[in-house]
């Protein structure tokens, strides 16, 4: 694939028309693949040609099975696919081959989309960082220059952390390997990598997919995405990994959406200058767009992170009781250190916190949807941009707190199960990329897609 970015439909367009060779991209794929660095974790090489291949006798009897046939897609190594171990980002776990591909999986190879492999992450996908002492960590690439006259900062070749925990999916398309990667979501792990890699990502609703075959971290918050370069992308994925054929949705209409601008978040000061600046000037061309902006605090976003300040993460507990047996079992010691602290640190959650955030849940999201009112909520993906690696590597400390800044704001939809997209916003003066986040009341994915299209149509224009 060129350097620019080459999108999985304009891919699928391409092998359409028979101006680009299944089996030829699948070959570049997997070499590029193999020679990154701790992106993937397994590679299918063989499924990935034999599927190429197919593709390739469907192109030529014109028997096509819809936009996305031939393109080559990466996934998380949390999904099942039959004939490889789901390790979950470490060592004690997926121990034996998986029998069948998870429900997502088969539905894609049912579209004729190519599986690479699978790609790293945090161990059992608890971090917002997207560090792995097992595999190794992929780096996180900044931009660019746009011009050889460009200042150039005294950090920005550094290192930096990829984002958690669908690390290796958000490398994988960052760098070029794959047009798109899916991922999961429980407090951030679609969005803060792709916030800090200049991609997009969607946060469905939990019910609009089955997560049959998918290695759990917390039940009730666990959900499954695609990150890519585009929108479109993303959602023609989304609906692929359904089982339904990519819908042709209409963007909508700016001057019948109302976007309210969350002042709260904005007058954060944790908040940094170039993430908020690069929110404000994204509003102002919505707004010229034809968008109505609205700036005010959103009380039950306010209240949703109080809760958490409170109570502590949901996730946190469901996480615990999932992976409590291995904690108290012999394979404990072979985790990462910084997950099993963090897994350990669960067990002291009160009980009473537990069923209070249950019921804060559902009022707050009660209270989301009454205070949009058909609008949609415009607030940062992350607060700050990627943050240099090798500080997270030394102090497991400064992890833990740079870790739960990363994922403070996301974990709003999380908990209140709204649909998600992150967008690019802009950079700061390092070249790392900012992010913006529209969202949405719980099962209103539909509404807040149309408005996302119409967004992203209008910044990138």
């Amino acid at each position: 694939m060129p350097a620019q970015p080459f999108t999985a439909l304009a891919i699928g367009e391409a092998i359409r028309r028979g101006e680009l060779d299944p089996v030829a991209l699948t070959r570049q794929c997997l070499t590029r693949a193999t020679d990154s660095d701790a992106v993937f974790i397994s590679l299918t090489e063989q499924r990935a040609l034999v599927e190429a291949e197919a593709c390739a006798q469907r192109q030529r009897s014109g028997t096509l099975r819809g936009p996305l046939d031939g393109v080559p897609l990466a996934w998380k190594d949390l999904f099942d696919i039959a004939g490889t171990a789901t390790t979950a980002g470490g060592k004690v776990l997926g121990k034996t081959p998986a029998e069948r591909d998870a429900e997502a999986v088969r539905h894609t190879a049912g579209a004729g989309m190519v599986c690479i492999g699978k790609t790293n992450l945090t161990e059992i996908a608890y971090s917002g960082l997207g560090l792995n002492p097992h595999y190794g960590t992929p780096h996180h690439t900044p931009p660019p220059t746009s011009s050889e006259h460009e200042h150039e900062s005294r950090n920005e070749n550094e290192p930096r952390a990829p984002g958690g925990s669908s690390s290796g999916s958000a490398v994988a398309v960052a760098q070029g390997i794959v047009p798109a990667a899916i991922g999961t979501d429980t407090a951030g792990s679609l969005r803060v990598p792709a916030a800090f890699n200049g991609l997009v990502s969607y946060r469905p609703s939990q019910a609009r997919h089955s997560r049959l075959g998918v290695t759990p971290l917390a039940d009730s918050l666990d959900t499954i995405g695609v990150i890519a370069s585009t929108l479109e992308d993303c959602l023609a994925i989304d609906d692929t990994m359904r089982g339904s054929a990519p819908l042709v949705r209409a963007a909508a209409v700016p001057e019948q959406s109302v976007i309210v601008l969350d002042a709260g978040c904005l007058d954060d000061p944790r908040v940094s200058r170039a993430v908020g600046d690069n929110l404000e000037a994204c509003a102002s061309r919505l707004k010229d767009a034809g968008f109505h902006i609205v700036r005010r605090r959103v009380a039950s976003v306010a209240d949703t992170l109080e809760a958490i300040t409170r109570h502590g993460w949901l996730g946190a507990a469901e996480a615990y009781t999932e992976y409590r047996a291995l904690l108290e079992g012999p394979d404990a010691e072979a985790m990462d250190p910084r997950v099993r602290k963090r897994l350990e640190a669960a067990r002291q959650m009160p009980p009473d916190s537990v069923v209070s955030l249950y019921r804060l849940r559902q009022a707050l999201k009660t209270r989301l949807r009454e205070e949009l009112a058909g609008a949609t909520l415009l607030t940062p993906t992350v607060a700050h941009v990627a943050p240099l690696l090798a500080p997270l590597e030394a102090d497991p400390e400064h992890f833990s707190e740079v870790n739960l800044a990363t994922l403070r704001l996301s974990m709003v939809a999380s908990l209140l199960d709204s649909p998600a997209v992150a967008l690019p916003s802009g950079r700061d003066d390092d070249r790392q990329h900012t992010s913006l986040q529209l969202s949405g009341p719980c099962g209103e994915d539909e509404a807040l897609l149309r408005v996302a299209l119409g967004a992203s149509s209008a910044l990138t224009a």
